[in-house]
């Protein structure tokens, strides 16, 4: 992990055409903690994530931690796992080692199996995605997003599809493997309420521009009057 403790985004802006989706984003992530983005589809959460992570050119702003441009290392989660069908669990989790082209067949076969044995996967590693579980699904896209040893993980919609028992399942995990490799969670989410309950800070981003910035539980002692009625799932959902 770096020295730095906060990852700075300074009036990023991205737009599509005449389409304007994010008009100036300003933000202070702790580093080591859970931040969620929520707000309405369509309003650029996604995007957002993908400007920290380098998968998009901000038209202009800047993201930097301590003395550093850019964000510190950082692996990225799609919605839907996105793990080869053809590549054997352990073959997707190696994929990202491989691609870099830096480290040695032997190392990178170390570091598959120790992972691997981390998160539960030892048995399934010779399987392919079709032959387990959606929850063990999950583990191996986390397992390859772990591989390069990230300071920042991105999820998108990790629990997008999902009833409510493998939802809470996912929230489980993300916590735990949290606390236990140290890394920096900036998930979007839906689920809302429920994402507060292991997100330390909630940014709602509304018609390009970041409305609330905060802890859950200050959000729910006093939200802003337009996103109240997005608190109540049982109104709508964000």
């Amino acid at each position: 992990m770096s020295e730095a403790t906060t990852l700075r985004l300074r009036g990023i802006k991205k737009a599509f055409g005449e389409q304007v989706v994010l008009g100036g984003i300003d933000l202070d992530i702790p580093l080591g903690s859970h931040t969620t983005v929520i707000g309405k589809s369509g309003t650029g959460k996604s995007v957002l994530l993908k400007c920290i992570s380098g998968l998009l050119p901000p038209d202009a702003g800047s993201i930097s931690s301590g003395d550093s441009k850019g964000a510190p290392p950082c692996s990225y989660m799609f919605q839907q796992n996105a793990l080869f069908d053809s590549m054997t669990v352990e073959e997707n989790v190696a994929l990202p080692l491989r691609e870099k082209g830096k480290a040695k067949k032997a190392e990178i076969e170390e570091r598959v199996s120790d992972l691997l044995g981390q998160l539960d996967l030892t048995a399934a590693r010779k399987k392919y995605p079709a032959e387990i579980s959606g929850g063990m699904k999950k583990r191996v896209a986390l397992a390859r997003a772990l591989i390069t040893n990230p300071e920042i993980i991105l999820f998108d919609e990790p629990t997008t599809g999902l009833d409510p028992q493998r939802k809470y399942s996912v929230f489980d995990m993300i916590r735990s493997y949290r606390k236990r490799f140290g890394f920096t969670v900036i998930m979007v989410s839906h689920d809302v309420p429920e994402v507060f309950e292991i997100s330390d800070k909630i940014a709602w981003l509304d018609a390009g521009q970041i409305k609330y910035w905060g802890s859950p539980e200050d959000l729910l002692a006093n939200p802003p009057e337009d996103l109240k009625p997005f608190l109540n799932p049982q109104l709508t959902s964000v």
